[in-house]
């Protein structure tokens, strides 16, 4: 990822199988990677690798084609073969180069009858020409030019080199290099996270306009990538910062830069990407106190030039009286806007809100989904675990956050190809057009998805790919794998309002047990199956503040 001609999945798998070990390596692989020589990947490989015999046509060939294991890789070795099988002029063999990629029959006919007879006058008879002429033209249609491949190669070569040996720089420089591109952003974040890499928040005390290295393993993220804030706006709150020390709090801020340029919008941006975080955490407050700050930095303004009516300590004073006192974001609405600014999630991932409870039933992370996972698993363990395995499949139970959905229209319908994100690692999961309709309300981008599926080995990438058969919101996933719902009553309980609030949710899978207490009998009542519910959190939520929430309690089984 980011390397140089080296990004895509495919090519990413082909240099696994390969190994390339040179520079001579890495630029043939370039060039067969395309249209057409694509089909010789598995050729070059084997044959460097010694599981293939390596078939040079004619030993005058061994130093035109012995690199590349007697493979015509590129448009100059056409050229090449020609010059010394047939003693063509460099000029006639890239006439014959164009001549075979036209396949014009009356032009090639001509060319072969040249060709065998230049090769005759180096006692090359005329069966082995002709063998050589067609390896050829099956070559030249689909020859790179190998300068273009070298050049491409080295740039990789560096690339890969940087990326190795100097993470933090070259993740930060690429990141840079594509800020005005969100998913890109969010693409190379996650590749960062991969190599141990943290990615800090935005911070107006210390960020500037581009993502740097702090340190080997550290980058701090750039300003300019967060929606909403052009560089202008970096620059005067840089220029700000140093020439009055770091911003002390939200009314500093906006006092001391120019809101003409960094307006009102540009300081929501920062506040949802966590940018005062480090100044004041809350950043609902940071939100709600926004007018009170850009009044007092107006008012400010305006009397510039008279003697204040109040001291520095009465200012302050009435400053913290205009901080609004409003509860914080809970982490869903912090990490929601942090998405409006950012385009991912940098401060938390939403799945942490659901991790304890979906513990319960959810033994699988997607990050155990490796092909040895799949190809040992066998047995016992349901759902949870994973029984059998290798091709057969892995039946597992899975959950992440839906980041990213496709679709695709296959002859049965609408297939979905999902994205599941569970801060950790992602998955893909496909989900042909059935469930797919049948599912659709609640596969839904930023979501929790509950999956019960088939994982498979995938032969073609090497990786696992999993095939969704039964998809849960996280209501449903409750309602489905609880073993029952208990609340406690005491002798003081609205049986009327109880029964008034499970009304709305009686359509659900989940038992309800009530365990009733008064000042002279105790006992359990588990109500009929009409009344089992589907655990939505309004009800759990309603529930809680009719009984007290330690009173509610959803059990799971072993």
């Amino acid at each position: 990822t980011a390397v140089f001609q080296f990004e895509s999945r495919g090519m990413k798998d082909t240099l696994i199988k390969a190994k390339p070990d040179c520079l001579e390596d890495l630029i043939a692989l370039n060039a067969l990677y395309r249209p057409g020589p694509m089909d010789f990947i598995p050729d070059y490989i084997n044959r460097k690798h010694g599981k293939e015999q390596v078939i040079i046509p004619h030993p005058c060939l061994e130093k035109v084609v012995g690199t590349t294991y007697g493979i015509m890789v590129y448009q100059e070795q056409v050229m090449q073969a020609a010059q010394v099988v047939a003693g063509y002029t460099l000029g006639g063999a890239d006439m014959l180069r164009r001549a075979m990629g036209k396949k014009k029959a009356e032009e090639m006919a001509e060319q072969r009858s040249i060709f065998v007879a230049g090769a005759a006058n180096n006692n090359i008879d005329e069966k082995k020409a002709n063998e050589i002429f067609d390896t050829m033209e099956k070559f030249a249609g689909y020859g790179f030019n190998k300068s273009h491949a070298a050049a491409y190669s080295l740039v990789a070569y560096q690339t890969a080199y940087l990326k190795c040996h100097f993470p933090a720089a070259f993740m930060a420089a690429t990141m840079t290099s594509e800020m005005v591109n969100t998913d890109k952003i969010s693409f190379f974040y996650q590749d960062a996270v991969q190599q141990g890499l943290t990615i800090l928040l935005p911070d107006v005390n210390s960020s500037t306009f581009r993502f740097r290295p702090v340190d080997e393993k550290t980058i701090a993220y750039g300003l300019g990538a967060v929606k909403g804030v052009g560089e202008n706006a970096v620059e005067n709150m840089v220029l700000a910062r140093s020439n009055g020390g770091p911003f002390k709090d939200i009314f500093d801020f906006c006092r001391r830069v120019d809101k003409r340029i960094v307006n009102r919008r540009t300081i929501e941006a920062l506040i949802r990407a966590g940018a005062f975080d480090t100044i004041n955490n809350h950043r609902a407050q940071q939100f709600a106190t926004l007018d009170a700050a850009l009044s007092s930095a107006d008012q400010q303004a305006r009397s510039a030039n008279q003697n204040s009516l109040f001291g520095d300590d009465d200012a302050d004073a009435v400053l913290i009286e205009q901080t609004q006192d409003v509860p914080r974001w809970s982490l869903r609405e912090q990490l929601a806007n942090e998405k409006l600014s950012l385009g991912m999630y940098l401060g938390g991932h939403p799945y942490q809100e659901y991790v304890a409870e979906l513990s319960n039933f959810v033994k699988v992370k997607l990050s155990d989904l490796t092909p040895q996972f799949v190809g040992k698993s066998s047995g016992g363990g349901g759902f949870g675990a994973g029984q059998g395995g290798g091709r057969r499949g892995v039946q597992v139970l899975l959950a992440g956050i839906v980041s990213a959905l496709r679709l695709q229209q296959t002859r049965r319908g609408r297939m979905a190809v999902i994205t599941l994100d569970d801060g950790a690692a992602q998955i893909e999961l496909t989900v042909f057009n059935e469930i797919y309709e049948a599912n659709r309300p609640w596969i839904v981008v930023d979501q929790l998805l509950v999956v019960r599926g088939k994982a498979t080995l995938d032969e073609y990438s090497g990786g696992v790919r999993v095939n969704g058969e039964e998809l849960f919101d996280f209501a449903q996933a409750r309602s489905n794998f609880a073993q029952q719902l208990s609340l406690r009553c005491n002798g003081n309980a609205d049986i009327a309002q109880l029964k008034k609030m499970f009304t709305p949710y009686r359509d659900g899978k989940c038992p309800v047990q009530i365990y009733y207490r008064n000042p002279v009998a105790s006992c359990q009542l588990r109500l009929g199956e009409s009344w089992n519910v589907t655990l939505q959190d309004e009800l759990l939520r309603d529930l809680g503040e009719l009984l007290q929430p330690e009173n509610v309690r959803v059990e799971y089984g072993a």
